[in-house]
């Protein structure tokens, strides 16, 4: 199964981000209000500079108390940043989610950020491919 057929069943389209610049403190009222775990986050230019997650918002806050969240984004964000593309397979995705201990990965095509996939749509999506081979199968053998 490839990549892109994770990004047809997400709900929403498009790509929430915020901008480097932005404070810890907007970060964090913006994963609440789109109830996401991640956001890309974007250079001056909209380029992907990294990408911040719920745990490096506990991450600063153990390690820094609440000044963090006046910081801004970019001073907690993973700058290197693992991609993939949707011709990409998911099984290799989630081996390299698991190796990197991570559960956020844009998805690239052609040097446009296209969608960000979490481990968690993957693993909905492949489980649900299981069922319906599983389905085929018991139909198979009845018939």
């Amino acid at each position: 199964m490839k990549v892109k057929a994770v990004l047809s069943q997400k709900p929403v389209s498009g790509v929430e981000s915020i901008s480097a610049q932005e404070t810890m403190g907007e970060l964090v009222t913006r994963l609440k209000e789109r109830r996401v775990g991640a956001l890309v986050v974007t250079s001056g230019d909209n380029a992907l500079a990294g990408v911040i997650s719920e745990r490096d918002v506990v991450r600063a806050l153990a390690t820094e108390g609440e000044v963090c969240l006046r910081s801004p984004v970019s001073r907690y964000m993973t700058s290197e940043v693992s991609t993939t593309t949707p011709e990409d397979d998911t099984v290799n995705v989630l081996e390299r989610m698991t190796a990197g201990r991570f559960r956020h990965m844009p998805v690239m095509d052609k040097g446009q950020l296209v969608g960000v996939i979490s481990i968690g749509d993957v693993v909905k999506v492949r489980i649900e491919a299981l069922q319906r081979e599983n389905a085929a199968m018991e139909e198979f053998i009845r018939s």
